[in-house]
């Protein structure tokens, strides 16, 4: 048994899970990418490695320094983590509309927390923006800028994707993720396709956002809204999704996000968070459109204790009009 020699060391490396019930429904391998399972919880550790990686080594962020980041959470998460083990502080600037576990666990972390008012994002108080001019005003301060930082794309590039290659012995035909900064499906989908080129990408994305027109005519369009989806689904193409070559899209509701979630964790046993339900009902899409015998991976982003007031939240739901998809999902 190896010895890592650091907590940056211990990010990535995690395996990948056969989805059972939808893989037995549908006739394909329904894998999911387990990063749920890295130390800091999430999928977005590997950005937040890979981004401190490359500010260090560009002498951006010295000894001592401060990152300020703007995010929904899960890359502040990494990032307060990963700062904690290399000598930096942390400043996180996040939107009021994210789940309070996240904000809590970030001061937790010893990150310092602003949180600011939800905004489209040509406000210049978006979130996004924010977070650039708190850097500007910290003496050895450097902002991360993880949605435009095409870092965040490499890391994916030089980890995740090989990983996923190497997992699957080459026998993959489709790679189904949702998007935030665009560095997951930017990163995984140029390594695969370098390696099969005939290889499926497609983006799964939630009602609000305006991704799935853009792939369907090139048009940013975006129609209805989420409930449930923190960090998925943006208004515009980021740095590290310009250039992807994405083969299709897929649009999923809000219903089917909450069932899926709810199945795998009564099915499965695996407690997630929304992506993952809105990644895996995508993965189930794409395999009952290619048809049985195809290999469809995906991405289970992040466990669901960050949403215990929200997504798992019977009273939340009720709200939302949205009970009777989690006991469907239950009785499944």
């Amino acid at each position: 048994m190896s010895i890592r020699q650091s907590f940056s060391d211990t990010v990535g490396h995690t395996p990948l899970i056969r989805l059972n019930t939808f893989s037995d429904e549908t006739g394909c391998e329904i894998l999911g990418k387990a990063e749920f399972l890295i130390p800091g919880g999430s999928v977005k550790d590997r950005a937040a490695r890979g981004i401190l990686d490359d500010l260090e080594q560009k002498g951006l962020l010295k000894p001592g320094g401060t990152l300020v980041e703007g995010t929904a959470g899960n890359t502040g998460i990494g990032f307060a983590h990963l700062c904690n083990a290399r000598g930096y502080r942390c400043v996180i600037v996040m939107p009021d509309n994210q789940s309070p576990e996240k904000a809590a666990l970030l001061r937790t972390l010893g990150a310092m927390v602003q949180v600011v008012k939800t905004v489209p994002y040509s406000d210049p108080n978006h979130y996004q923006k924010v977070a650039p001019r708190v850097a500007t005003e910290i003496e050895g301060a450097v902002c991360g800028n993880q949605f435009d930082n095409t870092a965040n794309r490499d890391a994916h590039y030089a980890t995740t994707g090989p990983e996923i290659w190497h997992e699957t012995g080459g026998r993959v035909d489709a790679f189904v993720c949702a998007t935030g900064t665009g560095g997951t499906l930017g990163g995984v989908s140029r390594y695969l396709k370098q390696q099969k080129p005939g290889l499926k990408i497609v983006l799964a994305d939630p009602m609000g956002s305006g991704l799935y027109n853009w792939v369907k005519t090139g048009t940013l369009k975006s129609e209805g809204s989420s409930a449930v989806t923190e960090g998925i689904g943006i208004g515009r193409v980021t740095a590290n999704l310009e250039g992807t070559q994405i083969d299709d899209a897929v649009r999923i509701e809000d219903a089917e996000i909450v069932r899926t979630a709810y199945r795998l964790l009564h099915r499965e046993g695996l407690f997630l968070g929304g992506t993952s339900g809105a990644n895996v009902a995508a993965a189930v899409q794409v395999a009952r459109e290619m048809g049985p015998g195809n290999t469809v991976v995906t991405v289970l982003c992040d466990g669901g204790h960050k949403y215990l007031s929200r997504f798992y939240n019977r009273d939340y739901l009720v709200q939302k009009g949205l009970v009777e998809f989690a006991d469907a999902g239950r009785r499944a």
